[in-house]
Parts: C-alpha cells; sequence; structure tokens
C-alpha cells in the first residue's frame, strides 16, 4: 500500500510538472510564454528545444505511472472469492409481516365475498 501511495505522490508532482511546462511554452498567440533573452544558452530556440524535450518525458512518465497505477490498485483490490455472512439456515422471526399486504375479512359460510370498495376505479 507504500508503494501506491508513494507513485500517487510522484504522478501528483509529475502532473504538477507537465502543467508548469505546457503553460511556459510559447503558443502562436504568445500565451504564457516566458519572455526570452535571444542570447545565451537558454535564447528563444534553445528554450523551445528544451521546453519541448521536457514535455515529452513528463508526458512519457505520467502515462508510465498512469498504467503502473492501475495495475497495482487492481492487484490490490483483487478479491480471491466470494464470501457471505447470510446464514441460510436461520428462521424468519416469528412477529407478523409488516410489508405484506394485510388479509381481507374471512366470509362468512355461504356468503360470496364482496370486492373490497375503491379497488378498481375504472369498474364504476
Amino acid at each position: 500500500m507504500s508503494l501506491f501511495i508513494f507513485l500517487t505522490v510522484i504522478q501528483a508532482l509529475v502532473a504538477a510538472a507537465l502543467v508548469g511546462v505546457v503553460l511556459m511554452q510559447r503558443s502562436e498567440g504568445g500565451g504564457l510564454g516566458i519572455g526570452s533573452n535571444p542570447s545565451g544558452a537558454f535564447g528563444a530556440r534553445g528554450a523551445a528545444d528544451f521546453l519541448t524535450r521536457s514535455t515529452k518525458w513528463l508526458a512519457i512518465a505520467f502515462v508510465g505511472l498512469s498504467i503502473v497505477l492501475a495495475a497495482l490498485a487492481v492487484r490490490e483490490n483483487q478479491v480471491g472469492g466470494v464470501t457471505t455472512t447470510l446464514e441460510r439456515a436461520a428462521k424468519p422471526p416469528a412477529g407478523p409481516d409488516l410489508l405484506a399486504d394485510p388479509a381481507p375479512p374471512a366470509a362468512a359460510p355461504g356468503e360470496t365475498p364482496a370486492p373490497p370498495a375503491g379497488a378498481d376505479p375504472l369498474a364504476e
């Protein structure tokens, strides 16, 4: 379980870094790109190459960690067999069934029982 938590924290850090690197890249419209100095190792071209490579490797790490975490989650949550806590030999309670329909009153011998009033609203 601790490996799962450790990898989840690493994935959160990779995701945050990936979001940051993507936001730093210059889009065609300017976007949130960082103003860069054209001279030096981190000139416009050097920064673009670095950010592109960083994005690629962070994305690969994110997808790889996602697959590993999914495999760990399946392995840790796997159930070996179905267990039940129901006791099948138990007898039902002796009290009346409160959820059952109430029984109609018994008719006297020789009388035909009348249907309950309002049983069929379309019969009227």
